[in-house]
């Protein structure tokens, strides 16, 4: 099998810069893929989720119904801390307002950051990309000229041939960056969706949790 010759005649920095874009696009695109199947299932989850909570009886109700629906367990920790009865220290502090605003931000935050999980690695690849890309091309331009330097010969053909190579690499840096940007802003707005209703339900169950205990 013959491979192309601008991965032939590369240097270990040239390889080093290939395999490095390589990694940024494979790891990339698994986690597009992992996050847009998980947000899926997280956005008919939530909506069904809430609903079905909303119909229930009881507190107990809604939880065990939530429990069985919240696959990705988003809505389900909301529930947990709500109904969690603080002991004597710090968190049992304030009257109960306070406390259901402290434990459900905790709780917010906590599924807030598993839902971002991903997200920064899609942006680090998508600044940085085309930057290793440009390095790869400017480190194998140099190298082919020095190398027709040494050769004593300089004319056109000897020169187009490798810089043309070279340039491949600005090429693939902007293809791995592509993908991570647009699904980086992509998967940003179901997130966006997802935390709005997750806001809602926390601000929805403090209030009934509230009025029960008055």
């Amino acid at each position: 099998m013959n491979l192309p010759a601008w991965l032939v005649h590369r240097d270990a920095v040239g390889n080093a810069v290939a395999m490095l874009l390589l990694a940024m696009s494979v790891g990339s695109w698994v986690v597009l893929l992992w996050k847009a199947w998980l947000l899926q299932r997280a956005m008919r989850d939530v909506g069904r989720s809430t609903q079905a909570f909303w119909q229930a009886a009881s507190l107990d109700d809604g939880l065990t119904v939530v429990r069985s629906m919240d696959r990705e367990q988003l809505l389900l920790p909301l529930v947990q801390a709500s109904m969690a009865k603080p002991t004597g220290n710090l968190a049992a502090s304030g009257d109960r307002s306070q406390q259901l605003t402290r434990v459900l931000r905790d709780a917010l935050h906590g599924v807030l950051h598993k839902l971002q999980a991903g997200q920064v690695l899609l942006a680090t690849v998508g600044a940085t990309a085309p930057f290793v890309g440009l390095l790869g091309t400017v480190w194998g331009i140099y190298h082919a000229l020095m190398g027709i330097a040494g050769a004593g010969q300089v004319s056109i053909d000897k020169i187009s041939g490798p810089v043309g190579e070279s340039l491949i690499m600005t090429a693939a840096g902007l293809a791995v960056a592509i993908p991570a940007v647009l699904g980086y802003n992509i998967l940003g707005r179901f997130i966006g969706r997802i935390e709005a209703d997750l806001e809602g339900f926390a601000r929805d169950l403090r209030e009934l949790l509230l009025t029960q205990k008055n």
